[in-house]
C-alpha cells in the first residue's frame, strides 16, 4: 500500500462491495478484448511465482490488457479476413504492483505464461488507490482515541460517523510520501468546530418522500417488438453501417475500438478510429482552508474510472431496450471481481429529425421527406466518491460519433457558522445553499485520447479559420464577408488550442486521399462548452494537470503516451504529462497522429443542486468532412411502424 491519504470523515457512503465472481466459458478473444477472470488469476501467479522471498504481500493496484502492437494488430485484421487460421498478436497484461516498498511495472505474457518485463518505478508519483487500501485507512480512525474524544465532544456517535480518504496531492514537497505502507496514523488534528448542517430535506431516496409531490406523467416505453437493430458478438457491436469493438478498463472505463463505418458507394467498411476513451478527470476545488485545500481530484490516475464504474439501473439508467454486459476488474490481490451491468447499449428514437426537407417550390405538388434519427448509445456511470459521471458514445447513421458526459449526484459541501448569505463577511470559497452548508466552487475537465485513423492511418490536423474579408475595390454592394482560410499543423505546437478566442473548423483529414471532387477526406470535431483553467501556471495542482492547459492537443501515436496525466498520478509532480510530451514539438503532418481534447465546466453551486444535483451535460461531436461523396443516409428508410393492440394512427396521434 504505497500512499499518502488524508482522511475525512462525513455522513455518506463512498463505495459499493464489489463480489468475486466464478470462472466461466470464455468465448473466442479478440486481441483488444478485456482481461478474462481466467486471465487476471493467471497474472496473479504468475507474478506471485516470481517474487517468491519477498517478505511482504504483493499487492496489485492495476491488471489491464497490454495493447498490442497497433500495426500488427492492423496487419492481422486484414489478414485474419481472408485466412482466418493467421496468428493474433501476443496477449499480453500490464500489471502495477507493490512489491517489498517499490512500486513494479510488469508485463505478463499470457501465452506462455511468463513475465516479458519488470521494470521498478523510482521518479515521482504512486499508483492507482486500491478499494482496500482505502477502506483500511478509513477504519483506522474508530479506534484512535483522539479522534473517538473528538466525536465525543460533538455530541456523535461512532455508528453516525463514516470517514472517506482524500489522495493528498504535491504542493512542493521534497520527499514522498508512503504513510500507507504503514497503515497507521501520523498526524490527528481537530482543528474547529462548526455546526453540523441539518439532515432534514436531504434524503434523496424515492421511498422517503413525503408530499406534496410534482406531476406525475403518465407511462412511457421503448418497445421493438422485432428486437434490437443491433449485434453483439463477443465485445464486437454491429448496428446500422457501423462495426466497431467495445472493452473496458479498471483505470478509464469504456474503451471503442476499431470503429468503422459503411460506405455504401464504395461497398467497403472505413476505418475512422483506431480507438477512443476517456484518459483523465481533473477536479479541483477551490477552498484554500487547511480541510479542502489538497482537494484536486484526478478521478481516473488516482482512483480508477473504471474501477468506480456502478452497476446500471434497468428502466432508470437506460430504457427498457437495453441490453447489458459486464466487465472484470482485478481486487488488491490480484483476483477477478465481477462488475455487472457496467455497459448498457440501446438504440435511441427520441423524436429527433436525421434530415427532411418540405419543397413549396413547385405547385401544386407539396413534396415532403423525413427521416427519423435513429442512433445507437453506449452508456456506463462512473461514481467517483460523491459525483456520478453518466458516459456515453453514441453513434448515428450520419456518421458521426458523438460523445457526452453528464454530471450529477451529491456536491461536495463543508459545515459552517452561517445561515444566511447576509452574515457573510470573508472568503467561504463556495455557496450558501442551506442552512450552515457551504458548497464550493470547483472544476469539471475531462480529457479524451482519440486515436482518429480517418481512411487509413496516416492523417493530418487542419484548422480552417473563418476570415472576416472586407470589400473594398467596389464589386458588391456588399461591405463584408467571410472565407475559410485552412492550415495544417506541422508539428505539436502547431496544433494546441484554446477554444473560444475566435471561429474554426477543426479536421483531422487523410491527405492521401481525396473525394471525386478533390477534397481531402476528413472528420471534422465539434467542441461542446469550452472551459480553460482558472488557476494559475504555478500553482501546484495545476502543474501537474498541464494538458489542461489547451482544449485541442495532436500528437504522434506512441502506445506508451495514453493517460494524459502519467502512468503515476498520485502525488505525481507533472513531470510525465501530455504537456510535457508535446514539449519534443514532433511532427505530425501525414503521421499516424492523436486527437486529444478537453472539455470542461466551472461549477458554481446554486441552491437547485442541493441536496442532489440535476444532470448537466456536454459533449462533443466527431463528424464527418468530405469523407462521404454525398449525404450516406439519402437513401436510409425509417424504422417500420410499430402496431399497438387496440390502437390506430391518425393525423392527430393514437385514438
Amino acid at each position: 500500500m504505497a500512499h499518502s491519504s488524508k482522511i475525512f470523515c462525513c455522513f455518506s457512503f463512498l463505495f459499493s462491495t464489489l463480489s468475486i465472481i466464478p470462472l466461466s466459458h470464455q468465448l473466442e478473444q479478440h486481441p483488444l478484448d478485456s482481461l478474462t477472470p481466467n486471465e487476471f488469476i493467471r497474472v496473479q501467479a504468475i507474478v506471485n511465482q516470481s517474487h517468491p522471498t519477498t517478505t511482504n504481500d504483493i499487492t496489485f493496484q492495476y491488471i489491464g490488457l497490454n495493447e498490442p502492437d497497433k500495426q500488427a494488430l492492423i496487419s492481422w485484421l486484414q489478414n485474419h479476413r481472408t485466412t482466418p487460421i493467421t496468428a493474433p498478436p501476443p496477449r499480453q497484461a500490464f500489471v502495477i504492483a507493490r512489491i517489498n516498498h517499490q512500486t513494479h511495472e510488469l508485463v505478463v505474457d499470457l501465452l506462455y505464461d511468463n513475465i516479458v518485463s519488470d521494470h521498478i518505478h523510482h521518479g515521482f508519483g504512486y499508483p492507482l488507490l486500491t478499494f482496500e487500501e482505502q477502506n483500511g485507512a478509513s477504519q483506522l480512525v474508530f479506534n484512535h482515541a483522539p479522534f473517538l474524544a473528538a466525536l465525543n465532544k460533538r455530541g456523535l456517535k461512532v455508528a453516525e460517523v463514516i470517514c472517506e480518504t482524500f489522495a493528498i496531492g504535491w504542493f512542493g514537497e521534497t520527499k514522498q510520501n508512503v504513510d500507507l505502507e504503514a497503515m497507521k496514523i501520523t498526524h490527528f488534528r481537530d482543528r474547529l468546530v462548526v455546526p453540523v448542517p441539518k439532515a432534514a430535506g436531504t434524503d434523496y431516496r424515492e421511498s422517503e418522500q413525503k408530499e406534496p409531490f410534482g406531476p406525475e406523467l403518465k407511462g412511457i416505453t421503448v418497445v421493438q417488438p422485432d428486437g434490437p437493430s443491433f449485434i453483439i458478438d463477443g465485445s464486437r457491436v454491429r448496428w446500422a453501417n457501423w462495426d466497431f469493438h467495445l472493452s473496458f478498463d479498471a483505470r478509464v472505463g469504456p474503451i471503442v475500438s476499431l470503429a468503422s463505418i459503411y460506405d455504401t458507394e464504395k461497398q467497403e467498411f472505413r476505418r475512422v478510429m483506431y480507438r477512443g476513451f476517456v484518459s483523465e478527470l481533473f477536479v479541483p476545488y477551490m477552498d484554500l482552508t487547511e480541510e479542502w485545500y489538497y482537494r484536486t481530484f484526478f478521478d481516473a490516475g488516482e482512483y480508477g474510472y473504471g474501477l468506480c464504474a456502478v452497476p446500471l439501473e434497468p428502466l432508470r439508467d437506460c430504457p427498457a431496450n437495453a441490453v447489458y454486459m459486464g466487465a472484470y476488474v482485478a481486487a488488491q490481490n490480484g483476483m477477478p471481481i465481477e462488475m455487472p451491468n457496467v455497459f448498457c447499449i440501446f438504440e435511441r428514437n427520441a423524436g429527433d429529425v436525421m434530415w427532411r426537407h418540405t419543397e413549396t417550390m413547385i405547385p401544386p405538388d407539396l413534396i415532403t421527406e423525413v427521416r427519423p434519427d435513429m442512433s445507437l448509445v453506449v452508456r456506463m456511470v462512473s461514481t467517483v466518491g460523491n459525483y456520478d459521471y453518466i458516459n456515453d458514445w453514441e453513434f448515428k447513421q450520419i456518421g458521426s460519433i458523438k460523445v457526452t458526459v453528464g454530471l450529477t449526484g451529491l456536491l461536495e459541501v463543508r459545515g459552517s457558522k452561517y445561515t444566511h448569505k447576509d452574515q457573510i463577511d470573508e472568503e467561504v470559497y463556495g455557496t450558501l445553499l442551506a442552512e450552515n452548508t457551504l458548497g464550493a466552487y470547483h472544476d469539471h475537465f475531462i480529457t479524451y485520447h482519440l486515436d482518429l485513423d480517418v481512411d487509413g492511418e496516416s492523417n493530418s490536423f487542419v484548422k480552417s479559420k473563418l476570415q472576416t474579408v472586407k470589400v473594398t475595390d467596389q464589386t458588391s454592394p456588399r461591405k463584408s464577408y467571410w472565407k475559410v482560410v485552412s492550415e495544417t499543423a506541422k508539428t505539436e505546437s502547431d496544433a494546441k488550442i484554446k477554444l473560444g478566442s475566435d471561429s474554426a473548423e477543426l479536421l483531422v483529414v487523410n491527405p492521401n486521399k481525396r473525394t471525386k471532387m478533390g477534397n481531402f477526406v476528413g472528420y471534422r470535431l465539434i467542441p461542446g462548452s469550452v472551459a480553460s483553467p482558472l488557476m494559475t501556471d504555478d500553482d501546484y495542482p495545476q502543474i501537474r494537470a498541464a494538458f489542461t492547459e489547451y482544449n485541442v492537443w495532436v500528437t504522434p501515436y506512441n502506445k506508451s503516451e495514453k493517460w494524459a496525466g502519467g502512468i503515476y498520478i498520485d502525488q505525481s509532480r507533472g513531470d510525465d504529462t501530455l504537456a510535457t510530451w508535446t514539449s519534443r514539438n514532433r511532427r505530425i503532418e501525414n503521421k499516424d497522429i492523436v486527437l486529444w481534447y478537453t472539455l470542461g465546466f466551472h461549477h458554481v453551486p446554486y441552491q437547485e443542486d442541493f441536496p442532489l444535483m440535476p444532470t448537466i451535460s456536454t459533449g462533443f461531436e466527431l463528424r464527418p468532412a468530405n469523407f462521404f461523396e454525398y449525404n450516406p443516409v439519402l437513401k436510409v428508410k425509417g424504422p417500420s411502424n410499430v402496431r399497438w393492440p387496440n390502437c390506430s394512427v391518425s393525423s392527430s396521434g393514437l385514438k
